[in-house]
């Protein structure tokens, strides 16, 4: 269980800095923001990917690949910015 949230801030890193890296401008968040960023882009994209491809799935999620994840979390970076405002 540890080493599997570890996995999900690690990954949810890599997306949130990839998303921030393409999606430039000013973010004055930390490393554990830029993670929470990314594993919530991961949920927002595997949600949307359910919906665009009618997965057929027996559970509400599908997990999202690494572009989806990235697609995600640069949505939910453009709506952090919009709420901060």
């Amino acid at each position: 269980m540890l080493f599997e949230i570890l996995g999900w801030l690690i990954v949810g890193l890599i997306v949130g800095l990839i998303a921030r890296f393409l999606m430039p401008g000013p973010d004055p968040m930390g490393l554990f923001a830029t993670s929470l960023v990314g594993i919530a882009g991961a949920i927002v994209g595997g949600f949307l990917s359910r919906l665009i491809f009618q997965h057929n799935a027996t559970i509400g999620f599908v997990r999202p690949g690494w572009i989806v994840s990235i697609l995600g979390a640069i949505l939910v970076l453009f709506i952090v910015r919009k709420t901060r405002r």
